[in-house]
């Protein structure tokens, strides 16, 4: 298989600013969010060689990537990983909607 690409659904990219939002706003510095964002594009980056790296989720073809106290969503389509949700683990469970 080829080279593979990430890409984010409209809703994950929603969701990935409002977390980087909130922890900006509540530590009034962009810093621990720029480590935040540098540590997901890590772990992704990974994925992009191991697909199957995520757990299995209920959801058909869906797998959870965790990455420190966030979980990213996603599932490989042809040649493509698509990223559908991040979540913070400190949100309630039941507002959880992955696709």
């Amino acid at each position: 298989m080829g080279k593979r690409k990430i890409v984010w659904s409209h809703r994950a990219n929603i969701k990935l600013f409002q977390i980087l939002d909130f922890y900006t706003q509540r530590n009034q510095s962009p810093l621990y969010a720029k480590r935040i964002f540098k540590k997901i594009k890590q772990e992704l980056s990974l994925l992009k060689k191991q697909p199957e790296l995520g757990i299995p989720t209920d959801l058909d073809a869906v797998r959870g990537l965790i990455v420190e106290n966030f979980i990213i969503y996603y599932e490989e389509i042809d040649d493509m990983i698509v990223v559908h949700f991040i979540r913070d683990c400190n949100q309630n469970p039941a507002d959880l909607i992955i696709k």
